[in-house]
């Protein structure tokens, strides 16, 4: 897949990690159902490599799932086993290495300018700007824009629907979100507050695309 324009095309990705398995597979399917259909299931998660497999065996290759918290090669070796279309990194390492070999497009984590000129030499597909809300928010990623005009950002950390638009109107090519917008679903709770959320985001995603 190109994952870079899956991202500038639908400028959200959705994190699902959860305690509760089938609760994940669950959340994964309502937000398709509701129109955001670029996802990654963190490995953090319970059982995330079956969720992984079973994900892509109900959505099939137009819908691709990513594997997100990708630290080890053993990690990307069993992302992609498991179907994961694409890799989400935390940091750079042996996670995004590998899987960049495996053939994996890559979203990987970085913080600082150093850390971007070495995921963009490394050949990451985009730049994870992780923790964002910690790193400077909005103001730090504009910061960022100048030296690297060219980098596909995607703030993660703290993305509510406030940051998504300040994110997104200072030039990030999508946001990543994950507790502002899955809250305990993968744990077993509220689907109808996912799917609410999920048009509130998208709602905001679009009006600053408008």
């Amino acid at each position: 897949m190109d994952l870079r324009a899956a991202l500038t095309d639908r400028r959200l990705i959705a994190i699902v990690r959860g305690g509760d398995p089938d609760a994940a597979l669950r959340t994964v399917l309502a937000l398709v159902e509701e129109g955001i259909d670029l996802i990654e299931v963190s490995l953090s998660g319970a059982d995330a490599l079956r969720v992984i497999t079973r994900c892509a065996g109900e959505l099939g290759p137009d819908r691709p799932i990513g594997a997100g918290t990708v630290l080890t090669a053993d990690d990307a070796r069993a992302a992609r086993d498991a179907g994961a279309a694409f890799a989400v990194t935390p940091g750079l390492g042996a996670g995004a290495d590998t899987a960049r070999e495996l053939g994996l497009p890559v979203l990987a984590g970085v913080m600082t300018p150093t850390e971007i000129n070495t995921a963009q030499a490394q050949g990451a597909d985009a730049l994870k700007l992780f923790p964002a809300a910690h790193a400077g928010g909005p103001a730090y990623l504009k910061a960022l824009r100048a030296p690297f005009p060219d980098a596909a950002f995607v703030p993660v950390g703290g993305v509510d629907l406030d940051a998504a638009r300040a994110y997104l109107a200072a030039g990030a090519t999508a946001v990543g979100v994950g507790a502002p917008l899955v809250a305990d679903a993968a744990d077993g709770g509220s689907l109808s507050a996912v799917r609410e959320r999920a048009r509130a985001f998208r709602a905001a995603v679009e009006e600053v695309a408008g």
